[in-house]
Parts: C-alpha cells; structure tokens; sequence
C-alpha cells in the first residue's frame, strides 16, 4: 500500500460503447501492483466500473480518477451531461433514464448507483441539470 497519495486519471469517452471498461480495467490493474487486498480490489472495482458506464451512458463523456491515500481508496467520476434532476430517485434500484437503443445492447439496468453505494463505504452525488454530475466514492482501507 502506498506510502503517500497515488492518483491516475483517465478520459472516458461519451457513448464509445466498444470502449467502455477500459478505465475500469487499468484502476484494477494499479491496484494489483500496489498491493491492495483482492477483497478491496473487487469493491473498488465495481465501483469503477459502475462509474465508467454511467459516464459513458448519461454523461455524454468525461473522466474516471483514482486516488489511493494511505487509509482509503476512491473513485471520482466526472461528466458534463444533462445532470441529475432527482438524485434519491437515481439511488433507487431498477431507476434508469436510458433509452431503448441502450436497453438493448444490455446496458441500462438502473442498478450503476445503487451498487456505488452498496461497495462504498462513503458515497456523495453532485449534479447540477445541464452542467454535469460528481459521483465521489470511498472505500476505507483498514489496517490490520
């Protein structure tokens, strides 16, 4: 684990469905060489993952950050999408904007928040409508 802050911050392209996953992929693969427990790993993983494909699916584009702090782990994702307008309603399980065409391709299912926060230990949404969205994600690191 590191001694100090490491953060890495990757672009995400809007509605690039081929590519979606890849900032995802490489989170997991960083926190393997630093170190991190595999139950850790999986956890930010989901979360990671989730994040990207709401990017992805609602944001329009934007980027995915790492930061790996001595005592936690967290994933910023950051879009300049049409917002939010209902965040509590967004938190519900099955809730999903997407549109058919996106429903199709399998992508969609209105579980990408709700499983933020089930792997979460600390889990913000900030959105402002026609400005863009923050989902800030934290999972503590406890030190054996």
């Amino acid at each position: 684990m590191p001694a100090e802050v490491y953060e890495e911050e990757y672009s995400v392209d809007g509605r690039e469905f081929v590519a979606i996953g890849i900032a995802s992929t490489r989170i997991k693969a960083a926190l393997k060489i630093l170190g991190i427990p595999s139950d850790l790993i999986r956890r930010v993983s989901v979360i990671a993952y989730e994040a990207e494909m709401n990017v992805v699916i609602h944001g329009g584009g934007g980027t995915l950050r790492l930061e790996v702090h001595p005592d936690s782990i967290e994933i910023i994702a950051r879009d300049k999408g049409p917002g939010i307008p209902d965040i509590p309603k967004a938190m519900e399980e099955g809730f999903s904007t997407a549109t058919d065409q996106i429903r199709e391709m399998g992508f969609g299912a209105g579980m990408g928040l709700p499983n933020i926060k089930r792997n979460s230990d600390k889990m913000n949404v900030n959105s402002e409508v026609g400005k863009g969205t923050e989902v800030h994600a934290v999972v503590d690191i406890i030190k054996a």
